[in-house]
């Protein structure tokens, strides 16, 4: 495989406003379980493929990407050289028309995004920048779920978006609200945000110890 000089060994990295949460998300202390045992509860339930990221700041929001490597596009970069960049007005100019054949093949899959929180409009604030180009889902406590109102105010919000809903208690994660699924669906037309969101993604899986393979 020929190196392209276009992409070769870039490694345009930088303060782009990704930050690892380490000490979990915000507005999650009545969650029924910390954020990673809802995160692989619900990925079970809803059946998305991919490895659970820690939980990141992106965008302005706090989520928990699931994802895995697309193994073809991840060895063409391997062999050129070519890392994650995160430099945003860099990547901004990547969907322009001229550069198609001058940028490196996008390397991870987002599986989905998820926004647990105890209040459901904290979580869909999160979540719905997120599902304009992949899976989305919202985990609200089982307490909230019961609440009289629920249906009338966060399922209908939540569907106007196409985000799923999850309620949790201390043993299972419960589908309140079928999400949209792109698994099935044309791809979505790249742009700038969702592919600077596949960059950050692509850093974390390799980071990660252990990244999972890709089903095909």
């Amino acid at each position: 495989m020929t190196a392209t000089p276009e992409y070769a060994a870039r490694d345009n990295r930088g303060d782009n406003g990704v930050r690892i949460c380490s000490t979990g998300l915000t507005d999650t202390r009545d969650l029924p379980g910390s954020v990673e045992e809802l995160a692989d509860l619900a990925v079970g339930t809803l059946d998305w493929t991919g490895s659970v990221l820690p939980a990141l700041r992106l965008l302005g929001r706090r989520v928990v990407p699931v994802a895995e490597l697309v193994p073809d596009a991840h060895a063409e970069r391997v062999c050129v050289g070519s890392a994650p960049v995160l430099d945003r007005t860099e990547i901004a100019t990547w969907v322009w028309p001229e550069m198609s054949d001058r940028v490196p093949p996008a390397a991870a899959r987002l599986s989905g995004v998820l926004a647990p929180a105890r209040h459901w409009r904290t979580a869909l604030t999160a979540a719905v920048p997120f599902a304009r180009f992949t899976n989305a889902a919202i985990v609200v406590p089982r307490s909230v779920s019961d609440r009289d109102g629920f249906v009338s105010t966060c399922l209908i919000r939540a569907r106007q978006f196409g985000v799923a809903v999850l309620s949790a208690d201390e043993n299972s994660v419960r589908v309140e609200l079928e999400g949209r699924s792109f698994a099935d669906s044309a791809p979505v037309e790249q742009t700038a945000v969702s592919r600077w969101v596949n960059e950050v993604v692509y850093e974390q899986l390799l980071a990660s110890e252990t990244p999972a393979p890709s089903h095909n």
